[in-house]
């Protein structure tokens, strides 16, 4: 969980990282406007926390950049000056809070709980080139990806992690997608499951005994990064129903 401090003032930046640290975040620093965006640019971050008040580009002008760059990007601004209008300004951009100085670092930490990912998911895909595609999708979007590119691994990993979500092609070495989901029923490890294949056709009978099973999440290559997206999103808050 990678998180960005932008602050010019070094003792409450250190300060703020080390807190976040202690609570297992890895914390990038920066005191500027220019590397911020450069180090935002380069990593994909679960949050910012951006200073108001930063020389040259001020904190909004630079919140502003990055929400260009990456609109999804989570910020929370920071000050310690009565400066509504900027604010206001940031709000209205998609900024998450307006934290103000000095602030109460339980309070970060409540923030950062309500905004993580809720979920650890599996990827269980032989095609390399297809699992790192999808596997950078989701980091982006701050979840935790795992991949395993046999059936006895994608069975090994379920038994032995906590695994939320299951993305399951149902060509799989050793033990073929739908060998694997029947395991775990039997096991007692079942799990949402999203189902993918690129041989909709050649599979219908597999793809109509997962529809038995009550799996309704299939979805056929090549398909949108959206779909991917919408559908895991449905199946993790259906966990937590």
């Amino acid at each position: 969980m990678k998180i960005l401090v932008v602050d010019d003032n070094q003792d409450f930046a250190e300060t703020l990282a080390d807190v976040l640290e202690l609570n297992g975040y890895s914390v990038t620093i920066t005191f500027d406007r220019e590397d911020a965006i450069k180090k935002f640019t380069e990593k994909d971050y679960i949050l910012t926390f951006m200073d108001v008040k930063l020389p040259g580009m001020n904190g909004v002008e630079s919140f502003l950049k990055i929400k260009k760059i990456k609109s999804k990007a989570k910020v929370i601004m920071m000050t310690g000056y009565s400066v509504e209008q900027l604010l206001n300004q940031a709000i209205e951009n998609g900024a998450l809070e307006v934290l103000y100085k000095p602030f109460d670092m339980k309070n970060v930490l409540k923030i950062l709980e309500r905004i993580k990912p809720d979920g650890i998911i599996l990827i269980a895909d032989d095609d390399e080139d297809f699992v790192g595609s999808i596997k950078t999708l989701l980091e982006n979007e701050g979840y935790k990806v795992l991949v395993a590119q046999d059936g006895q691994k994608t069975i090994d990993h379920i038994r032995s992690n906590g695994i939320d979500l299951l993305i399951l092609d149902i060509r799989l070495p050793l033990i073929n997608g739908l060998e694997v989901y029947l395991e775990l029923k039997k096991t007692g490890h079942i799990l949402p499951t999203i189902i993918v294949t690129a041989y909709a056709n050649e599979e219908i009978n597999k793809i109509n005994t997962f529809k038995s099973l009550m799996v309704t999440g299939i979805l056929k290559k090549p398909f949108e990064p959206s779909e991917l997206l919408k559908a895991v999103e449905e199946k993790l808050s259906y966990k937590k129903k």
